[in-house]
C-alpha cells in the first residue's frame, strides 16, 4: 500500500504567524525506496524496528550513568552538581546537535545515517570505557550523544513517512517503548552492571551490543524516500550549538556561581537563541533553513511541543532523584536500587503499545489528561518522602509515574508531528528532539539547584546531613509535581486527533491555543 505525503495548507491562517510556506523540497534523485507502507495495516515496518532496536540501545545510555552517580563522585572526588553532568552534557549535546538533523537527514539517505549514528554513538562508547579523568569521560558522553541526537529523528521521520495515519498510534506505541522506557531503564540495567565490578563496565557491555546492533541494521536496512542538494548553513548551527549550551550551563550553575554572572550567561545564551530562530525565519523566506521554524504555525505541533517539555522536565528530573535518594538516603546498593526502579520502566515498555492501540481507536484526550493528573499525584507522593518511607510506597509511586507518562508520551507525539505537512515531518521531528532534550536538561539542573539549597539551608540550620538531604528531595520533588500541574493544564488543551484525521472522522477538533 502506497503512502502518498499529505500536502496541506502550512500558511497560517488565524494563527498570527507570518511565516511563509513553502513546497516539498526538490529531489535530487538519490538512489532510494519508494515511500511504501511497507506493510499491511497492522503490521509494522521492518525498516521500524530495526530504527526501534537502535534507538533503544542509543537513547539508554542517556540515563545509564545516574545509578553509578555516588561511585563517580567518590572516585573523582566530584559533588552532587558536577556528578550531574553526566547526564546533563549528554542532553545538552544533543540539543545542540538536533537542530542540524533536520537539514541532515534531507541531505543523505537513511543508510548513511543510520551509519554515521551508530559509528559516532560508538566512539564515544569506547573513550567513556577508557577514561582516566572525569573531563574525558564526559568528553565520551558528548561523542555518543551527537550519535543519539541522530537517531531520533531519523526514527520519527522514518515513521511518519511510511506508516499511514491509521496505523501510527500502535506504531508510535513501540516507538514510545524505545524512546521513553530506555531512559527509564537505565538505572536498573547499570545497577545490575556495577555488581560485577567497575563503573567503566557499563561501556564495556554496551559496546558490544551496540556494535551488533549497527551491523545488523546496516545488513537489513532500506533507504526511504529521497534526498535533497541543500547546503549547510554554518551562522545556524553555530548560533544553535552556542546558544542552547550557554542557556543549559547558566541554568546549571544558579546557586554555584556569582548570581550576575550566572544571569549574563543565561542572557547571553537566550539571546543566542532568539538570534538562531530568526535567523531560520529569514532562510525560511530566501532558501532553505536549518531548522524550518514552519512547524510552528501548526497548533497541534505547537501545543505537543509544550506538553513535551513539560513532561521531559519532570521525568528527568525525578530520574536523576529518585537513585540518589535510594543511595545517598537509604544506602540501597546499585543493584537494589536498580532493581526497585526497574518494574517502573518495564511498566512504561509493556504499556507503550497499548497507548498506541487505544490512541488510535479513542484519541489523545482520553488518555493525555489522566495520565498528566497521575504524574501530579506520584510526584506529589514523592515529595513526602522521608528517612523511612516504606518501599512498597516509594515502588507504588514510581510504577504510576511511569505508566501515566506512558499515557501521555505516545499520543502527544502522534498528535504533534501528525498535524504537520510531509516535508516539514523532518523538521518536526528535530524540533520535538529538541525540546525533549532541552527541557530534560533544564529539569535536571533546576531540581538538583533546588536540592542543594534546600539541602545547604537546612544543614546550616543544624539539621543531620540525612534530613538535610531528605527534605532537599522534597522540595524538588514538590517543584517537579509543580511542573507537573502545568503538563495537566496543557493536556486540556491538546486536541483529540490531527486535524486532517478530525476533519475525515467529520468529528470537531478539541479546542487548541
Amino acid at each position: 500500500m502506497t503512502v502518498s505525503p499529505r500536502v496541506d495548507d502550512a500558511a497560517p491562517r488565524d494563527d498570527g504567524i507570518e511565516l511563509p510556506d513553502a513546497p516539498a523540497p526538490a529531489k535530487a534523485g538519490a538512489a532510494t525506496r519508494p515511500v511504501t507502507a511497507g506493510a499491511a495495516r497492522g503490521r509494522t515496518p521492518l525498516v521500524i524496528k530495526l530504527l526501534v532496536a537502535a534507538t533503544f540501545v542509543v537513547i539508554l545510555n542517556e540515563t545509564i550513568m545516574i545509578n553509578a552517580v555516588p561511585r563517580l563522585m567518590d572516585e573523582f572526588a566530584i559533588s552532587p552538581r558536577t556528578a550531574q553532568w553526566l547526564s546533563t552534557v549528554f542532553m545538552l549535546t544533543m540539543a545542540a546537535v538536533i537542530p542540524i538533523t533536520g537539514w541532515f537527514l534531507q541531505r543523505v539517505t537513511t543508510r548513511t545515517a543510520y551509519g554515521v549514528a551508530m559509528a559516532t554513538f560508538c566512539t564515544g562508547t569506547v573513550i567513556g570505557a577508557v577514561a582516566p579523568a572525569f573531563p574525558i569521560l564526559l568528553t565520551g558522553r558528548v561523542v555518543q550523544a551527537a550519535g543519539t541526537a541522530v537517531m531520533m529523528p531519523l526514527l520519527m521521520t522514518t515513521l511518519m513517512t511510511v506508516v499511514p495515519e491509521s496505523d501510527r498510534g500502535r506504531v508510535m506505541g513501540n516507538v514510545t517503548m524505545a524512546m521513553s522506557c530506555a531512559p527509564a531503564l537505565g538505572p536498573a540495567v547499570s545497577g545490575v552492571i556495577l555488581q560485577l565490578g567497575s563503573w567503566r563496565l557499563i561501556f564495556v557491555f554496551m559496546l558490544p551490543v551496540a556494535l551488533l546492533v549497527a551491523v545488523a541494521g546496516l545488513r537489513q536496512l532500506e533507504n526511504v524516500g529521497e534526498t535533497t542538494n541543500d547546503s549547510l548553513n554554518w551562522p545556524s548551527v553555530v548560533l544553535a550549538a552556542l546558544g542552547f549550551s550557554g542557556l543549559l550551563f547558566g541554568l546549571s550553575e544558579i546557586g554555584a556561581r556569582d548570581g550576575i554572572m550566572v544571569g549574563l550567561i543565561i542572557a547571553g545564551g537566550a539571546g543566542l537563541v532568539a538570534a538562531f530562530a530568526a535567523l531560520q525565519m529569514r532562510l525560511a523566506r530566501l532558501s532553505s533553513p536549518l531548522l524550518d521554524l514552519r512547524a510552528l504555525v501548526h497548533r497541534s505541533f505547537r501545543v505537543s511541543l509544550l506538553l513535551m517539555a513539560a513532561a521531559h522536565m519532570a521525568f528527568f528530573g525525578a530520574m536523576f532523584l529518585l537513585p540518589l535518594y535510594l543511595q545517598d538516603v537509604r544506602d540501597l546498593s546499585e543493584l537494589q536500587t536498580g532493581l526497585l526502579v526497574m518494574p517502573g520502566g518495564l511498566a512504561m515498555g509493556v504499556l507503550g503499545p497499548a497507548v498506541g492501540r487505544l490512541y488510535d481507536q479513542f484519541g489523545a484526550r482520553p488518555l493525555v489528561i489522566p495520565g498528566s493528573a497521575a504524574t501530579v499525584a506520584s510526584l506529589g507522593v514523592l515529595a513526602w518522602i522521608g528517612r523511612d518511607t516504606p518501599y512498597s510506597l516509594l515502588l507504588a509511586a514510581h510504577i504510576v509515574l511511569m505508566a501515566a507518562l506512558a499515557a501521555v508520551l505516545t499520543p502527544v507525539f502522534s498528535v504533534g508531528l501528525g498535524d504537520l505537512p510531509a516535508h516539514l515531518y523532518s523538521h518536526g521531528s528535530s524540533l520535538l528532539g529538541t525540546i525533549m532534550q532541552v527541557a530534560g536538561a533544564i529539569g535536571t539542573a533546576l531540581l538538583v539547584v533546588i536540592l542543594e539549597a534546600r539541602s545547604t539551608r537546612l544543614t546550616d540550620a543544624g539539621s543531620a546531613e540525612a534530613d538535610a538531604l531528605v527534605g532537599g528531595m522534597r522540595w524538588a520533588f514538590a517543584a517537579a509535581a509543580l511542573i507537573a500541574v502545568v503538563l495537566t493544564l496543557l493536556a486540556l488543551r491538546l486536541p483529540n486527533r490531527p486535524k486532517d484525521a478530525d476533519a475525515e472522522a467529520g468529528s470537531e477538533p478539541a479546542p487548541a491555543v
